[in-house]
């Protein structure tokens, strides 16, 4: 192990020289949170929803794009199947939020 490892410098990096091999859920959750964001859409609704401070209604999502409630929701089921948004629901609505440790774990991923 190396002594960056050691220290906690590198942790879960997958792409330095010396790093440790992925176990098997790890490439998984990453490789699952790759995926989600493969839709242009879903990026889109992943930025929106990380710059608000705020948990977001479904129904202001709905408002920023030019698609249907359904579709919408169809884009926000996977990325929360692949944990990167969470949602909560209130009355008949879904409010949802980023999951900031997976969406940094994505970008520690690619970084090294």
């Amino acid at each position: 192990m190396s002594i960056a490892r050691k220290l906690g410098l590198l942790a879960e990096c997958c792409c330095c020289p010396g790093a440790e091999p992925l176990a098997a859920e790890q490439a998984g959750r990453l490789a699952a949170g790759f995926k989600a964001l493969g839709d242009p859409t879903r990026v889109r609704i992943l930025n929106l929803l990380a710059s608000e401070a705020r948990e977001v209604c479904v129904c202001e999502v709905v408002e920023s794009f030019d698609l249907s409630q359904p579709t919408i929701s169809h884009h926000l089921r996977v990325l929360r199947e692949a944990g990167l948004v969470d949602a909560e629901r209130r009355g008949t609505y879904q409010y949802y939020r980023v999951v900031p440790e997976a969406v940094q774990a994505l970008s520690r991923a690619i970084a090294a």
